[in-house]
């Protein structure tokens, strides 16, 4: 047998015209964000089109919440939805735009009332998740992230690097962005914190509260702190070093140390000159290995330096200064995760387009993916599904093999029958919660 007989297999290739899809699994995705109501919410918040001949704002939307949620990165991506004709017909996405008229939607949408219209759907959205959840008292994570963007305008990040620096509010509990704000790159991650945890606050839905914030120190402000104390809100913020805390802490008497395998805490009580009360700076000391080379790149002699972390806090001394560090430690999986989740596996971490405000809005709507994502799955899916990310449940659910036909004049879409009883548990507690939800 010759070289090139072993290397190919014996299958052959042939066309068929028959309605295929890949992507059978979106199919019921796209049928529970059409049951919960984005479409009919997305056509109320957002600008009608100019003429009756133009398309109505579903027909932008929805298309690119499929293509994000189904892994797409970038407006060309589109293509692929519109392409998969099984799709589209099970959807009944009859009216779809090109690549370049989305492109030019996003625009007007940026420079007009689109970024209101669209947080009035988050807005929506988050409400389905928190009612469902059961409970009216969240926690509030807010973080600034990067984006590196080499487009026109686009400026240089504190990291160097050209992009943006959205803020994030990421509700722990929920696992859902409650609000974001795209920003500049050379937005210090420092600058109106304060107008943004309010904003966070005004998109709560009714008869939810923030009832917890967790920060890194960038919002270490005596106005965040202040404002938290007047309205009940209870915080872990980042501290930051100044002659006062390093007074104060040098003051710590030894005794008052409590020490553990990893590390030892302690705290004072501690005000800056704005502020209006005291509050507790928790106090992390680490022993960490010296760096095994000096500044002229000699070996020198193995030593331990010591790592202060602090933590600023206004909790209620029923919660123990450990107590604060082990929560204020959960941010990093409650939401720096999510954030991260947000950008990665929502195609959040490049932007399709030189304007700003067209990214603006490009990126909330991914950040409304993202909440409906994780809505779907916290209705549709049972336990084992939860801890999954989006790209796993991309190849376990969403790229799914469907053949489209019609019969006695409706579409069914046909799938193996080893995801056939899922899809149609997904399908029944979509029809439930839609009922329940209107």
């Amino acid at each position: 047998m010759g070289r090139r007989a072993r290397n190919v297999l014996a299958f052959k290739l042939k066309a068929t015209n028959e309605l295929l899809t890949a992507n059978a699994g979106l199919a019921v995705f796209g049928e529970f964000i059409h049951g919960v109501g984005v479409s009919r919410w997305v056509d109320q918040c957002l600008p009608a089109p100019g003429s009756a001949r133009g398309y109505a704002p579903k027909d932008y939307v929805a298309p690119l919440v499929l293509m994000l949620c189904g892994g797409g990165r970038s407006l060309e991506d589109l293509r692929q939805i519109y392409d998969d004709e099984g799709l589209r017909h099970v959807l009944q996405l009859k009216n779809t735009a090109s690549t370049d008229a989305v492109g030019d939607w996003l625009r007007r949408m940026g420079s007009g009332p689109g970024l209101k219209g669209l947080g009035q759907v988050n807005q929506r959205v988050v409400a389905q998740r928190l009612n469902q959840m059961g409970s009216t008292e969240h926690t509030l994570d807010i973080d600034a992230s990067q984006i590196v963007a080499e487009k026109e305008g686009a400026k240089f990040t504190y990291k160097g690097e050209q992009g943006y620096m959205p803020m994030v509010g990421h509700l722990a509990e929920a696992e859902v962005v409650v609000h974001e704000e795209f920003r500049d790159g050379n937005a210090a991650p420092a600058s109106a914190n304060l107008e943004f945890v309010k904003a966070c606050q005004d998109a709560m839905p009714q008869g939810h509260t923030v009832k917890r914030l967790r920060a890194d120190s960038a919002t270490y402000q005596a106005e965040v702190f202040n404002y938290c104390d007047a309205q009940g809100i209870e915080f872990a913020v980042g501290g930051r070093w100044s002659e006062s805390v390093r007074a104060a802490v040098q003051d710590i008497p030894e005794s008052q140390w409590k020490t553990y395998a990893d590390c030892a805490i302690a705290e004072v009580w501690h005000t800056m000159n704005e502020t209006q009360r005291y509050f507790r700076l928790v106090v992390v000391r680490r022993q960490r290995q010296a760096d095994l080379f000096d500044d002229d790149g000699k070996l020198q002699d193995s030593k331990l330096s010591t790592k202060y972390t602090l933590i600023a806090s206004n909790f209620a001394p029923s919660y123990s200064a450990e107590d604060i560090y082990v929560w204020y430690g959960q941010r990093g999986q409650a939401s720096e995760n999510g954030i991260k989740e947000l950008k990665i596996g929502f195609g959040m971490e490049r932007m399709p387009c030189g304007q700003f405000g067209a990214n603006a809005v490009f990126f909330r709507i991914g950040a409304i993916t993202h909440n409906l994502f994780v809505l779907f799955k916290a209705v549709t899916l049972d336990e084992s599904w939860q801890r999954h990310q989006v790209q796993t449940v991309r190849w376990r659910l969403l790229y799914q093999a469907g053949k489209v036909v019609r019969s006695a004049g409706a579409w069914v879409l046909r799938v193996s029958t080893k995801v056939l009883q899922l899809m149609q548990d997904i399908r029944l507690r979509t029809r439930q919660f839609a009922h329940a939800a209107s």
